[in-house]
C-alpha cells in the first residue's frame, strides 16, 4: 500500500491519536513553575523528549498558528470504510477512524506540533515528579470541565486508569501496564505509583491519557458497543449519525479550554464531517464532485493522473505536498505466524524475494515512491549499515538464535533491477531456501515433506490492492505456490485482524515514537501475540525481540535507547516477519481553496482529517461557490 508519514492509518482504530501514543523520554526538561523545596522533586508545565522545551509557561500560543483565526464553516473529509460503534476505546464493534478520541475527550496532556516529543497541559495543568521516575502527580485545572458543565475530577482520572486497564483494547492496557496504583492526593491532585523504577518513557505515557467521566461511564456496559453519542471534554461533541455513512462533529461554542496556549487558534471549523464510502475510487469522485474539501491521495496513480481536470488547472482544486519529518508508516505484507507454514523463517524470506517492488514502483506508481527498509524509516532510529559496536553488543548474547548475517551484512529488502531477468535470480534463490525449508516442487505444486501443498490467501480492504498483490502472485505461482487474493469489506477486515484470522495480509503501523518505549510490547512481544485486538498482528514470539523491546524500554539515555531500537528493528527485518512496502516521500493532499491557513506549517504532527490549525476562509468560500456556480451555469 502507499504509505505516508501520517496516514494513520487503521487495524482495529489502531493509532488513535498520535498526540497521546505510548512514547518513552531519554531527555527530560523541567520548567519549574515555582520554587521548589526538594531538588530531587520538580514540577513542570511541559514535557519533552529532546533538548528544551520550545515554549515556556508564559507562551500564549503556537507558533503554527493563527491566534486569530475566524471560527465558522464546514470541513468535510472522508473514509474509505464504515462504523458501527461510538466507544473508541474497545474491541468490540467498528468506531469511526481516529476520530471520537481527538475531538471529543481531553487529555491530561497533549503533544506540540513543531517540536519531535514534546507535550503541555490541558487537563493537568502540571505535573510533579521525583529523579528515580516511581511516581507522577498531576495537578488538574480548576476550569476543566466535561460538556455537561461538571468539572472533571482526581476520580475521573482514577476511574479512567481502572477502565482502562479492565476493559479497554489492549493498546490502552498496554500503555497502563506499569501503574501499579493511582490515588487522590488533594482535591485536585491525583498520583501515580508506578510499578518500574527509572522509566522516564512512563511519565510520559501517564501524561498523555485520555480522561473519562466517570458520572457517565459508571451507570453504562463500557465494553459493549453502543450509539449513543458518549459525554465528552473536548473542542468537539457528537452532532448528527448516519450509522455506517457519516458522522459530523459539531465545536463546543464555550469549551472550557479554547483559550489554553495549546489550544489558541486550533479547532476552528463549526463542524467537521466525515463520510464515509465503500472505497478509495468513490472517494476520488467524492472529492471531484465537491462533496469532500479536502483528500489525502493514497494512490501514486491517482496522484499521477487522476486530476486532470478544469478545477485543478484553473485553481479551484490544489494539489500540495506537505513535507513532514519524523518516522514513517510501516506497511507491507504481514506473515500469521500462527500458521505452520509461515513458523519457518527461510520461507518467509523466500516468499519476500517474489515481490517485485521496483517492478511494481515503474509499472503502477510512476516511480513515486520509496521503498520501506526500516520499522522505524525517516529517523535516526532506523537500522543502517552494519550494526554499532553498541548494538553488538547487545545482540551477541543471542547470537545462536540469529540469522549468522546480522553479524556480517546490512539487511536490505529483497530488489530487483525492475527486469524479468533479475526477479529470476531472486525466484532460484528462493527455490533454494524452500528446499531448505523441506519444501519441493511436484507437478508443479509446492509441497512440504507430508505432501501438504503450499497455499494461503492474501486479504486486503480495498480493491485498490488487488494491482499490487496480482503481479506479486503470479510470481509466487512460478514457485509452485497456489496464493490468491481476497477483498473484504473493511469492517470485516479488522474483525478478522482482531481475530487473526487470516493467512497474509496487508496492514500497517503509524508512525513509530521518536523515542520507543513500552509500547513496543504490543507490537512486537510473546506476551501480545495471542490476545485478541493485539497489534502483534503476525503472532510473534521470540525471545530476542522480547530482550530487545526491554532493553528499550530500561536504556539510561538516549544513545541507549536509539541502538536498542536499531538492534530491535534488525532482528524483526532479518527474521522477514512481514514484507515491507514503499512510502511517499510527503504527504499528498487536493484541497479545494476555500481554506485560511498559517505561515507556518507544524512538521512533526499532522492530522489531516481534522486540520485543527486551517480555518475557512469566508471570502475564499464565497468566491469558490460564484466560480462554481458559473460553470454550473
Amino acid at each position: 500500500m502507499g504509505s505516508n508519514s501520517l496516514h494513520e492509518s487503521d487495524s482495529a482504530r489502531i493509532a488513535r491519536r498520535g498526540t497521546r501514543r505510548t512514547v518513552a523520554c531519554c531527555v527530560l526538561l523541567f520548567v519549574s513553575l515555582g520554587a521548589i523545596a526538594d531538588e530531587a522533586i520538580r514540577t513542570t508545565h511541559g514535557f519533552t523528549l529532546f533538548g528544551e522545551l520550545k515554549y515556556g509557561p508564559d507562551a500564549t500560543h503556537f507558533d503554527y498558528v493563527n491566534p486569530d483565526a475566524p471560527k465558522g464553516g464546514t470541513f468535510r473529509y472522508s473514509f474509505a470504510s464504515s462504523f458501527d460503534n461510538l466507544n473508541p476505546f474497545i474491541i468490540s464493534g467498528t468506531a469511526p477512524r481516529r476520530n471520537l478520541d481527538a475531538l471529543i475527550y481531553d487529555s491530561l496532556m497533549e503533544r506540540s506540533g513543531d517540536e519531535p516529543a514534546s507535550i503541555y497541559g490541558v487537563i493537568a495543568e502540571s505535573l510533579t515528579v521525583p529523579d528515580d521516575y516511581t511516581w507522577v502527580e498531576f495537578r488538574l485545572r480548576d476550569s476543566a470541565r466535561w460538556h455537561d458543565g461538571r468539572p472533571i475530577t482526581p476520580e475521573d482520572v482514577i476511574y479512567s486508569v481502572e477502565t482502562f486497564k479492565t476493559q479497554a483494547a489492549p493498546e490502552f492496557r498496554a500503555n497502563l501496564a506499569d501503574v501499579a496504583t493511582v490515588e487522590k492526593t488533594g482535591s485536585r491532585t491525583v498520583r501515580f505509583l508506578l510499578s518500574t523504577t527509572g522509566d522516564r518513557g512512563n511519565v510520559y505515557t501517564i501524561a498523555q491519557l485520555i480522561v473519562l467521566p466517570k458520572h457517565y461511564w459508571e451507570s453504562r456496559d463500557f465494553g459493549a458497543p453502543t450509539v449513543e453519542p458518549p459525554l465528552g471534554s473536548g473542542p468537539y461533541r457528537i452532532g448528527r449519525v448516519d450509522s455506517g455513512r457519516s458522522i459530523s462533529y459539531e465545536r463546543v461554542p464555550d469549551y472550557w479550554a479554547a483559550d489554553l496556549p495549546i489550544n489558541k487558534g486550533m479547532h476552528n471549523f463549526n463542524v467537521i464531517r466525515h463520510d464515509y464510502y465503500r472505497d478509495i475510487a468513490i472517494e476520488h469522485e467524492a472529492l471531484l464532485a465537491g462533496n469532500v474539501d479536502l483528500r489525502w491521495e493514497t494512490l501514486p496513480t491517482q496522484w499521477a493522473t487522476g486530476y486532470d481536470v478544469d478545477a485543478v488547472r484553473d485553481g479551484r482544486l490544489i494539489k500540495e505536498i506537505l513535507p513532514y519529518s519524523g518516522t514513517t508508516m510501516y506497511a507491507g505484507y504481514f506473515f500469521n505466524l500462527r500458521k505452520p507454514k509461515f513458523q519457518d523463517r527461510r520461507v518467509r524470506e523466500a516468499i519476500a524475494k517474489a515481490f517485485d517492488f521496483e517492478w511494481t514502483n515503474r509499472m503502477l506508481f510512476h516511480g513515486l515512491y520509496i521503498r520501506l527498509a526500516s520499522h522505524f524509516e525517516n529517523s535516526e532510529l532506523a537500522a543502517r549499515g552494519m550494526p554499532s559496536e553498541a548494538e553488538f553488543e547487545l545482540l551477541e548474547p543471542y547470537r545462536d538464535q540469529l540469522p549468522e548475517r546480522l553479524f556480517t551484512e546490512p539487511w536490505k529488502p529483497p530488489s530487483t533491477d525492475g527486469t524479468r531477468a533479475s526477479l529470476r535470480e531472486n525466484l532460484r534463490e528462493s527455490v533454494r531456501l524452500l528446499e531448505e525449508a523441506g519444501w519441493t516442487l511436484r507437478d508443479g505444486q509446492l509441497v512440504s515433506a507430508d505432501g501438504t501443498p503450499m497455499r494461503f490467501e492474501v486479504i486486503a480492504w480495498d480493491p485498490y490492492f488487488e494491482r499490487v498483490t496480482g503481479p506479486f502472485l503470479t510470481n509466487l505461482e512460478l514457485l509452485g505456490i497456489d496464493a490468491n487474493q481476497r477483498t473484504v469489506d473493511s469492517a470485516q477486515w479488522f474483525r478478522r485482524m482482531q481475530n487473526f484470522d487470516f493467512d497474509v495480509t496487508i496492514a500497517f503501523y503509524f508512525p513509530q515514537f521518536m523515542s520507543p518505549g513500552s509500547e513496543q510490547r504490543e507490537f512486537w512481544s510473546s506476551e501480545y501475540a495471542n490476545r485478541q485486538g493485539t497489534r502483534n498482528y503476525m503472532g510473534i514470539t521470540d525471545p530476542v525481540v522480547d530482550g530487545m523491546i526491554e532493553k528499550i524500554i530500561a536504556a539510561p539515555d538516549r544513545d541507549a535507547r536509539v541502538a536498542a531500537t536499531r538492534a530491535l528493528d534488525r532482528v524483526l527485518l532479518w527474521n522477514f516477519y512481514s514484507i515491507p512496502h514503499y512510502y511517499a516521500p510527503g504527504i499528498p493532499i487536493v484541497y479545494w481553496d476555500k481554506f485560511g491557513r498559517p505561515a507556518q506549517d507544524p512538521t512533526w504532527l499532522r492530522i489531516i482529517w481534522h486540520m485543527s490549525n486551517w480555518w475557512v476562509d469566508p471570502d475564499k468560500e464565497a468566491s469558490l461557490q460564484r466560480r462554481e456556480a458559473r460553470i454550473t451555469d
